[in-house]
């Protein structure tokens, strides 16, 4: 039995002010049974939000890290750093490969460093429009997956996000056929790459302008088993609406 997840990335929004308010609005969180809920503040307000939710049984994850445990890298944040306040770390996010030219190398660093400092990483994979429209989608997941795993000692329960690229921030999400199809995909890779009790195990979760509406449509997909949501996780009544959608479909 895999525990489903709902992860809300609140990407460069929020003040520390309108963060906290918002983590003051995730109360109703706590009392959704079945389900890991993770939120990813800025590192701004990481900290902050930490607090306000350290009771609530949510947990913290940073939107990026270094693979480097310290040193001297300006404007970054360390595995060190980063499991002080958040024991989940979103990698490979497509805004990071796409605008800080982030490659599969890199991501492995940082999941191996990741795993040496107790930090649980959601790994982000996805096609871009092109990649979908040339009938490429498989050949860039088998890519991704093995340019950054191949090789390292991955955990059971690993969690990958399968996000297509052109699907964020659109509006016009994959269908819940498509979702699946690339999460059977994920999971056949991890089985080549570390064996099916990882493959078995892990879990899989769809992101790309998933909401409280659509939601149901992807949580009824046998591989996948929960959510990476982006904008929708800045409205509480939306995110809520989300995790407890997660939790009944993973329970029927």
């Amino acid at each position: 039995m895999r525990t489903p997840i709902s992860v809300g990335n609140w990407k460069m929004h929020a003040t520390n002010a309108e963060a906290e308010q918002l983590a003051e609005s995730l109360a109703g969180l706590s009392e959704v049974d079945g389900v890991t809920t993770v939120v990813a503040p800025g590192f701004l307000q990481l900290a902050r939000v930490a607090e306000r939710l350290r009771s609530s049984g949510i947990e913290m994850a940073g939107q990026n890290m270094h693979f480097a445990a310290t040193g001297a890298f300006t404007g970054e944040v360390s595995p060190r750093q980063l499991a002080e306040v958040a024991s989940w770390v979103i990698l490979g996010h497509s805004e990071r490969r796409r605008y800080f030219c982030e490659n599969d190398a890199a991501l492995k660093s940082k999941i191996e460093a990741a795993r040496v400092h107790g930090l649980h990483s959601i790994l982000a994979i996805g096609e871009r429009a092109e990649e979908r429209q040339a009938g490429h989608t498989q050949v860039v997941l088998q890519r991704q997956l093995w340019g950054a795993l191949e090789g390292l000692d991955i955990p059971e329960g690993f969690v990958v996000a399968y996000e297509p690229v052109w699907a964020i921030g659109s509006g016009m999400p994959a269908t819940g056929e498509q979702a699946q199809d690339a999460a059977a995909l994920i999971r056949a890779v991890l089985a080549e790459l570390q064996g099916d009790a990882v493959a078995t195990s892990a879990r899989i979760l769809y992101g790309g302008s998933v909401k409280a509406e659509n939601i149901a449509e992807f949580a009824a997909q046998p591989d996948l088993d929960g959510a990476l949501v982006g904008g929708a996780s800045l409205d509480a009544e939306q995110f809520l609406a989300i995790t407890r959608a997660i939790a009944g479909a993973k329970r029927a």
